[in-house]
């Protein structure tokens, strides 16, 4: 079982630029809506994408999915630390929680660059 963050842990993360963070939903769930600066790899996608958008293998990682039911962010934090990366820790209650916090949710694809 991967460790946790909490949720205002995770803020004052994104606060100081401090963590990467990894929603683990399909792309049309990411672009509907998700937390600000995230980036989206898939669960099922993890291996293919992870030494591309990830390449820094000891960064701080957050991976996240919808809610504490949805499976995505366990299997997605799993893979990463299967594959030597070292300070992963998941968001349990994910998206509904962020956003039933009053928190701002982005929305689209993330603008490369």
């Amino acid at each position: 079982m991967t460790a946790t963050i909490t949720r205002d842990e995770l803020r004052d993360l994104i606060d100081t630029d401090a963590v990467t963070i990894v929603e683990a939903l399909p792309p049309e769930y990411f672009n509907d809506a998700h937390i600000p600066g995230a980036i989206n790899i898939p669960h099922t996608e993890v291996r293919d994408l992870a030494h591309e958008l990830l390449p820094d293998k000891d960064a701080a990682i957050v991976v996240y999915c919808a809610n504490l039911p949805c499976p995505n962010s366990e299997v997605a934090a799993t893979v990463l630390t299967k594959l030597g990366y070292t300070n992963v820790r998941r968001y349990p209650e994910g998206k509904d929680d962020w956003r039933e916090a009053g928190l701002a949710l982005e929305r689209g694809a993330p603008v490369a660059g």
